[in-house]
């Protein structure tokens, strides 16, 4: 049996513990600066506060100062962080792992660069890494709550080395966690890390709703439009970043399951409602919202990529909506005319 370490006690880390314990795996989760209150209560009695949910018994519980304690020894390391954790995990996390130590990340994200091409998390770690690492990440439709609850979820664990895959794929899967593999860590990555985006873009119809008809009302119709045109718009930039088209499948289930609850539904529900973004980033101070980074980092990109000619922003009017609503303070007013095509034999 394998020791693995995780290294961030967020809610996806955490729920991870799960198939781990039960594969009979040793297990040990380490907080992030962030996470000491986690930390003090797991030890407590095993109850994680965020997550809400009592962890398997028999984890060993470690704060931040105790990480290298936790990292001596492991056979693997998991990477637990949210997209905000990514530049602590590269200057403080990384250099500590031995480079014969696989890590596999459930961070999903992306970063855009100066000439509009956006790198994974895994390649800007590789870049700021002084050692050749064995990254890989985990993309796919699977909310923390639902895998803690063992509900039969569906992921991909991408990465460079095949081998190594296999070995993460025999330590976590079990019969209600269940893992595809893949090499194409571009596409993988870019798929799960756009839907945050374009959650945030069809969830607007779930405001728009209650903004006519009051707190409930829910028309499935203007939902369906904007996920129709969100999925037509992340196939277009998946195809610009270079990912296989094979791999939107992840990008489209974990579209689907982000939409029907957390923090992206609320913050897209109150935009849509007729709250500034201003107004509604105050009701939701304190939330994390990555839905906020990744729509910014790929309207930028995608607007980069147009000035070269690589790209067209006609072909993303959703996401350059989304992007208006959020920096320049424009009100929701959903562009369906642009969404129109004719396509004729």
């Amino acid at each position: 049996m394998a020791v693995l370490t995780f290294i961030g006690s967020g809610q996806m880390a955490s729920a991870l513990t799960f198939p781990a314990v039960e594969n009979g795996h040793t297990v040990r989760l380490v907080g992030s600066p962030l996470d000491t209150e986690i930390i003090e209560r797991l030890r407590e009695d095993d109850y994680h506060i965020n997550l809400k949910r009592t962890l398997p018994k028999g984890i060993d519980y470690y704060t931040v100062d105790q990480m290298e304690e936790a990292i001596d020894g492991s056979d693997v390391i998991l990477g637990g962080v949210s997209s905000f954790g990514v530049d602590w995990f590269a200057n403080e996390v990384l250099p500590k792992i031995p480079a014969e130590t696989p890590v596999i990340t459930v961070t999903k994200g992306m970063i855009d660069q100066e000439d509009g091409t956006m790198i994974t998390y895994l390649d800007y770690w590789n870049e700021k890494s002084d050692n050749k690492l064995n990254l890989n990440a985990i993309g796919g439709p699977c909310t923390s709550y639902e895998l803690a609850d063992h509900d039969y979820s569906a992921v991909a664990f991408c990465g460079d080395n095949v081998e190594t895959l296999k070995n993460l794929k025999e330590i976590f899967e079990t019969d209600y966690y269940n893992i595809s593999l893949s090499t194409d860590t571009k596409g993988v990555e870019y798929a799960v890390a756009l839907k945050n985006a374009y959650a945030l873009a069809v969830t607007l119809a779930v405001g728009l709703a209650e903004k006519r008809e009051g707190e409930g009302s829910i028309h499935y119709n203007s939902q369906a439009a904007l996920f129709g045109q969100s999925i037509k718009e992340m196939g277009k930039l998946l195809e610009l970043a270079g990912g296989k088209s094979e791999n939107m499948i992840y990008g489209a289930g974990d579209l689907y399951v982000t939409i029907y609850g957390g923090r992206t539904r609320k913050i897209g529900t109150l935009l849509g409602r007729g709250l500034s973004f201003e107004e509604a980033m105050k009701e939701l101070e304190g939330v994390t919202l990555e839905s906020i980074v990744i729509a910014g980092r790929t309207a930028n990109a995608v607007r980069k990529l147009a000035e070269q000619g690589k790209a067209d922003l006609n072909d993303f009017p959703l996401l350059m909506h989304v992007d208006e609503i959020i920096n320049q303070g424009k009100p929701v007013n959903i562009p369906w005319k642009k969404f129109e095509i004719e396509s004729f034999d």
